[in-house]
């Protein structure tokens, strides 16, 4: 912008100010897409990328990746319970024949009865073949019980199997990898989706089995009964399994322009039923815009939801009305084939009884392949994304930190945030040493955090390097290095459980305490008032989650933090905003406690803290900006530099004078 403007010639890359006023804006706009598909509006979420991939898969490609798709989910089954997948496999198979074998005694039966006439011998002679027919039927009844008993054993294993180690997997990866946005939406659609349809899979590999192993067996009855009759079977068959792919592409299609619209719903319903935007919506008298919208969207649903199911008569009418005149024609072929001899009128009875079952079982196996076909996408994912969870792990070492330290040093330590330009450290030294109380002060964004992580073996430096008593960290087993850090942090965790589990927690139990130690911590913290006003003190649930559960203020949320942390006992305590939330005496109370009454020889204690009175009896502060420390020394020695550090203390030191006479006025 030029100076005649009333301003200066803005940085290169940098935006110049606006010199046009804004315009007002329009009268009316709408809250959603009026016209348009609503789809077109909604970015596609995380939990959605695989809705609707059979519906754009050619039938093809379906067929191509089942074998594929079958092959994998038993080796998951066969690793989960190799003697229930067995009898899974046997029984299916057995299940199948007996449904051939019935049907080949059906045939049996007609031509017994309608061979020539049926006559009172005729029907007692069929009796041993209707019975040889029940016989089979049953026999099929118990091998699909079977079946369904050995497909419960295998299924919940598949997913425990499952569930198991993607948590296991997530929980430990790197936590720069769970900073990552785009690995965070992989995680949650792994578990909402892939551990889902996991559990389903398998009953539906199963009834996908079923009914193609009931085409075959009808295929091959009809082969015994004259190989002609396997040519005749498409012209009634493939009409109805067209009619089934399109009903089902339209259905998937239709589900997806659906989930769109309830995403949008539940936006309105989250806004109308959410406790922390209860207050605001009642304050501005909200609610009658949010309902008018939720009450548009629901009718836009209903209005799918008809349009869908019109969609499906139409095509069910559709097939039924090709396949009725494909099976005309078959069956006409039939009556040729019975008037010139070529097959007696009791087969010819047969193939009618096996041309339909083939229609019912095609029908079955086109709505389960792309069931199958969509969901299998979905446990692929989570099996690829536990598969990347293992290159993530923090690095496994037989070297573990040591219990004590004497001194941390990290020299020339530089690391970067993912996709970030500049780096968060920038070349950052300091030494540590047992018995002290350092501070980290600077302003938000300066390195003060990261740093601390650094320190807590959180993130892996990607220069320079990070030694414990001589010992570079890097060598040392990632975990075991955690395991001897403390840290609290200013927005802390709020688990659950019990009081009491909520300060044993950081030793890594839910169950178990030192009575002693746990009194000591929260007496230091000044959670004991807090646990002592609590209805069952210690073993008071601290969610409202539950029945009888208690709900705690922010800052007594903070006193429970810094108790977990005194308690883990470990030789590095970090403190990072911890107070923030406190009222000035509970403040005052737990530095007090910290830097003076708790003081350990054989602790290090790194103080973060935007308040600079309370790093005030700190051994040494560091000043961070931009990722690099600008200054160092106590108290005394940066105010008398007059550096950054006393400039901020200054300002805040004004802010709590009292203003008298004229400059008061």
């Amino acid at each position: 912008m030029s100076a005649e403007h009333g301003g200066t010639t803005a940085p290169a890359g940098i935006p110049a100010p606006r010199t046009a006023p804004l315009e007002p804006p329009p009268a009316r706009v709408g809250s959603g897409s009026a016209d348009g598909d609503i789809t077109d509006e909604l970015k596609e979420a995380y939990w959605s990328v695989y809705d609707g991939a059979a519906a754009k898969a050619t039938v093809g490609e379906i067929l191509l990746r089942l074998p594929r798709i079958v092959r994998r989910i038993g080796e998951l089954a066969w690793r989960a319970d190799r003697r229930s997948t067995l009898a899974l496999v046997v029984l299916q198979l057995g299940s199948a024949a007996m449904a051939a074998f019935g049907l080949m005694a059906s045939v049996a039966v007609l031509h017994q009865l309608f061979g020539d006439g049926p006559t009172p011998n005729r029907v007692r002679a069929a009796v041993p073949q209707i019975l040889l027919v029940v016989a089979f039927l049953s026999v099929r009844a118990l091998l699909e019980a079977g079946v369904s008993v050995a497909q419960a054993r295998v299924t919940p294993k598949i997913r425990t199997a499952l569930e198991r180690d993607f948590l296991q997997l997530t929980a430990h990866v790197r936590l720069e990898v769970v900073d990552d946005a785009d690995w965070h939406d992989d995680a949650y659609r792994a578990n909402d989706r892939g551990l889902y349809y996991a559990r389903q899979i398998v009953s539906q590999v199963v009834a996908l089995a079923s009914a193609a192993l009931g085409i075959l067996g009808t295929v091959g009855v009809l082969a015994v009964l004259h190989p002609l009759l396997i040519a005749l079977l498409p012209l009634s068959v493939l009409p109805v399994g067209v009619a089934a792919v399109r009903s089902t592409r339209a259905r998937f299609h239709s589900f997806r322009r659906w989930n769109a619209l309830q995403r949008r719903v539940r936006l309105f319903s989250w806004l109308l039923l959410d406790r922390d935007s209860a207050a605001e919506l009642r304050s501005d008298t909200a609610q009658r815009a949010l309902l008018d919208e939720h009450h548009r969207l629901t009718e836009r649903i209903a209005e799918e939801d008809t349009r869908l199911g019109v969609h499906s008569a139409v095509l069910a009418l559709t097939g039924r009305t090709v396949g009725g005149v494909g099976t005309g024609i078959t069956y006409v072929a039939l009556g040729l084939m019975l008037v010139a001899g070529w097959m007696p009128l009791a087969a010819g009875a047969g193939a009618v009884l096996a041309v339909q079952t083939a229609q019912t079982a095609l029908t079955r196996f086109t709505d389960t392949a792309h069931l199958v076909y969509e969901h299998a996408m979905w446990v692929d994912d989570l099996l690829a994304f536990q598969e990347r969870c293992r290159g993530l792990q923090p690095r496994r070492r037989e070297l573990t930190a040591p219990r004590t330290v004497g001194t941390i040093e990290l020299r020339n330590v530089t690391y970067s945030y993912p996709g970030k330009d500049s780096p968060a450290l920038d070349g950052v030294s300091m030494t540590l040493r047992a018995g002290e109380t350092v501070a980290f002060v600077g302003v938000n964004g300066s390195g003060k955090s990261t740093c601390s992580k650094v320190i807590a073996g959180l993130y892996d430096p990607e220069a320079g390097a990070v030694r414990w008593d001589g010992v570079v960290v890097a060598e040392m087993d990632a975990e075991s290095v955690q395991a001897r850090v403390s840290m609290v942090l200013q927005d802390p965790l709020h688990y659950p459980f019990s009081a009491l589990a909520n300060v044993t927690i950081s030793r890594g139990t839910l169950t178990e305490a030192e009575p002693d130690k746990a009194l000591e911590a929260v007496v230091a913290s000044g959670a004991d008032r807090v646990i002592a006003g609590l209805p069952g003190t210690w073993t008071t649930l601290l969610s409202k989650r539950f029945r009888g559960g208690e709900e705690l203020s922010a800052g007594q949320w903070a006193k429970i933090a810094v108790a977990r942390g005194l308690y883990k006992n470990a030789p590095v305590l970090l403190l990072d905003e911890p107070t923030a939330s406190m009222d000035p005496k509970a403040e005052h109370a737990v530095y007090q406690a910290v830097l003076h009454d708790t003081r350990r020889p054989d602790r290090i204690t790194v103080l973060i803290s935007h308040r600079l009175a309370s790093v005030v009896d700190c051994d040494r502060i560091y000043v961070f900006d931009n990722g690099r420390i600008t200054e160092s020394g106590s108290h005394q020695d940066l105010m008398e530099l007059g550096g950054s550090y006393a400039e901020m203390f200054t300002l805040q030191a004004e802010g709590y004078q009292v203003r008298t006479g004229k400059e008061a006025s």
